[in-house]
């Protein structure tokens, strides 16, 4: 074979095999617009990060919902199957099906896919409420303050999605906040946007359009940034946009899991403890300003006693004289 063929022939494999690779990692494996689950943000260990996401959402997840049933490709339950019995060759059959892709994926309760952003995961979520199971977890862990995970640092829940440009956003905001703000209802409210691998949308423009679009909807609803009712979340990355609706975003630290489990009342007192050395500094330095400032007077009063003494012994031995 001569060396051109050979280098067109691997041009050619290159070419066919890296395409076939990225296809194959592209589509359901990637977050996208309609899906629904929670962001996670972590510190450089996104693998590690994944595992604790799963060990703590199974956890209360069975505790909201029960035990996770999955379903087989013919509908039928794995837990009905355990109490039954099946044939062998039936149950082989099934599982190579499985494992070929020939029919339909079981839908997880959660399931890990790419983000677009460096040190966040996303999870994907069935058939359950990300928004109440997050907030359920960040309850329980602000009232126990009993740390169960060591790189997951803030959890998102993420309710809706849309494209990540400006009228986009707007359109699909619309709708999706009138359960929280459309008459009748209102609430104090602030907005918390932060856009990742993204340049076409700038921070200011897009919250003055929400809060503008949330004041049409009921112009009771007034913009609080220290105790909101409710906190507005907008995650851009890339070209999509994750939106949710939250409560007790101030009072969780920013859905914060590392933080909401610090004691309180022990950084209140640390916090007292500084003022108090503070106010104590502050009061010696006066107090040492004052005295040095009593001993200048003295020493000063003193040196003019002193120059008085002299002008008076000048004056009797002149008189002497």
């Amino acid at each position: 074979m001569s060396a051109g063929a050979s280098d067109a022939k691997k041009r050619s494999k290159k070419r066919y095999g890296a395409g076939h690779h990225s296809k194959r990692w592209k589509g359901s494996r990637e977050l996208e617009v309609g899906m629904q689950g929670i962001l996670i943000t972590c510190n450089m260990n996104e693998r590690k990060c994944t595992a604790e996401a799963f060990n703590l959402l199974n956890e209360y997840a069975e505790k909201l919902y029960g035990p996770e049933k999955l379903e087989d490709n013919d509908g039928s339950s794995s837990e009905e199957e355990e109490g039954g019995e099946e044939d062998v060759a039936a149950a082989l059959k099934k599982e190579v099906a499985q494992l070929q892709g020939s029919g339909p994926k079981q839908e997880r309760r959660f399931q890990a896919l790419q983000s677009g952003a460096n040190n966040v995961i996303f999870i994907k979520t069935h058939n359950l409420e990300s928004d109440k199971l997050v907030h359920h977890i960040l309850s329980d862990l602000h009232t126990t303050k009993k740390k169960k995970s060591r790189v997951i640092l803030r959890m998102l829940p993420v309710t809706g999605t849309c494209k990540a440009f400006p009228e986009d956003m707007l359109k699909y905001l619309t709708t999706f906040l009138e359960p929280w703000f459309k008459t009748p209802n209102s609430a104090t409210y602030q907005i918390a946007f932060k856009a990742r691998n993204s340049s076409h949308n700038k921070r200011d423009e897009i919250i003055k359009s929400i809060a503008g679009l949330v004041g049409k909807l009921n112009p009771k609803n007034k913009v609080d940034l220290t105790s909101p009712e409710l906190t507005i979340i907008v995650e851009v990355i890339k070209a999509v946009c994750c939106i949710s609706v939250v409560k007790d975003y101030t009072l969780y630290r920013k859905y914060n899991v590392q933080e909401v489990v610090k004691d309180e009342t022990l950084k209140a007192d640390v916090n007292s403890a500084k003022t108090e050395s503070n106010t104590a500094e502050k009061k010696e330095a006066q107090d040492s300003e004052e005295t040095g400032k009593g001993k200048r007077e003295d020493e000063e009063n003193g040196i003019k006693t002193a120059q008085g003494d002299n002008v008076v012994v000048d004056k009797s031995e002149s008189n002497g004289e």
